[in-house]
């Protein structure tokens, strides 16, 4: 199953769900470091209060992630052109459950990643030029 596709009604309840919850928060912390999971982070802190079978198994996938990946991380490196990018992308409707989007944005000082965020959307958008625009909204606030 993929991990964009996610619904809370995925697989059985989880007994205790102490493990799960133990691991996605330890995750969230290596995001920290590690950006390219933090959509699936995300994705996987939407299912704390009520945790199932088949998200404990996609946590375990990003583990999995993580240890084929050691050499992934952010590498800080000197450039003197002093610009500033920010990336922002959105995904419309992806959440089957309440069909809101996430919204996803990077920053960028120079050659470095300063700053990203991976949250899903408040509202539920109209179209996925709506999506977009407040994907950008969001990028553009994080810069001023």
């Amino acid at each position: 199953m993929a991990l964009q596709s996610l619904s809370l009604y995925d697989g059985e309840l989880l007994s205790d769900p102490t493990s799960f919850r133990s691991l996605v928060g330890a995750l969230q912390y290596c995001t920290m470091t590690r950006p390219d999971i933090s959509f699936a982070v995300n994705k996987l802190c939407q299912f704390l209060h009520a945790p199932t079978s088949v998200h404990y198994q996609a946590a375990k996938r990003v583990l999995r992630y993580l240890k084929g990946t050691p050499h992934l991380s952010i590498l800080l490196q000197p450039d003197h052109s002093h610009d500033l990018h920010c990336f922002t992308d959105a995904d419309w409707a992806s959440c089957p459950d309440d069909r809101r989007s996430t919204s996803a944005y990077c920053v960028f000082f120079d050659l470095n990643l300063i700053s990203w965020s991976s949250a899903k959307q408040k509202v539920v958008s109209r179209s996925s030029t709506e999506s977009e625009y407040r994907a950008l909204a969001n990028g553009a606030f994080e810069i001023f």
